[in-house]
């Protein structure tokens, strides 16, 4: 099966046509005809189906034949994370946390951070592609990048942990990650976070916590926490 994504799809709507690029796709490409089924999310929970009405490569028209209800997740898993180096090693986590099932990201900038600025809308397109690929109804919310300091001036609810390497007392986090509650996980830069910045966090209630014997890159750790959780909450 393959999932097409339209924010702007509600109950309300009964046709529809898609955009260009996904007309020619449907099209050209998968070569669906008139009457056949595709199935298309709006990022919100909901997967309909809809039966093609005109097969048209540069407008291609549905009408709505049934809708499905996601069962939502008895918790929210929100990462912020500091950007790496590279783009693609954000993007490769982006990917892979849609996949395994992150609610919300936050990319955050902190005082070791080596990349300050981040494309919104391309990362955006990485969630989008994400969600499509995994047959996922429910498209993470991505925040703006924001500095770290800011980050822990907002109220976050639930859990709150913070990984780092730095030496101190810390938990595995899959020994703090209570089921079906809400939790926010801060992962730092390549530069790992800075003594103020743990200090900060830690008088903001984040706990520290450790992922593993190894150090770990920061994409690598972003997806071992993301795994961690989906796995309690299995």
């Amino acid at each position: 099966m393959q999932l097409f994504y339209n924010p702007l799809l509600d109950n309300s709507v009964t046709q529809f046509t898609f955009p260009p690029e996904e007309s020619k796709h449907i099209a050209k490409v998968l070569r669906k005809k008139e009457g056949d089924i595709v199935h298309i999310t709006n990022g919100k929970g909901y997967r309909y189906e809809a039966e093609i009405i005109v097969s048209d490569p540069k407008r291609c028209r549905a009408t709505i034949v049934s809708k499905h209800k996601t069962i939502p997740k008895r918790y929210a898993l929100h990462m912020v994370v500091a950007p790496t180096k590279m783009n693609d090693r954000y993007e490769w986590f982006l990917e892979k946390a849609t996949e395994i099932g992150v609610d919300e990201i936050t990319p955050i900038i902190c005082d070791h951070s080596e990349r300050k600025v981040v494309k919104h809308d391309r990362m955006e397109r990485v969630l989008q592609s994400a969600m499509k690929q995994s047959l996922q109804t429910v498209l993470p919310k991505l925040n703006p990048a924001i500095p770290l300091r800011d980050f822990l001036e907002q109220e976050q609810t639930g859990l709150k942990f913070i990984a780092h390497c730095d030496d101190g007392e810390k938990m595995e986090l899959k020994r703090k990650v209570i089921s079906d509650m809400d939790l926010t996980i801060l992962i730092g830069p390549e530069g790992d976070f800075s003594k103020e910045e743990i200090d900060m966090a830690r008088k903001k209630g984040f706990i520290p916590i450790s992922l593993g014997n190894t150090r770990l890159r920061t994409e690598t750790a972003a997806i071992v926490a993301c795994t961690t959780v989906a796995i309690i909450n299995s």
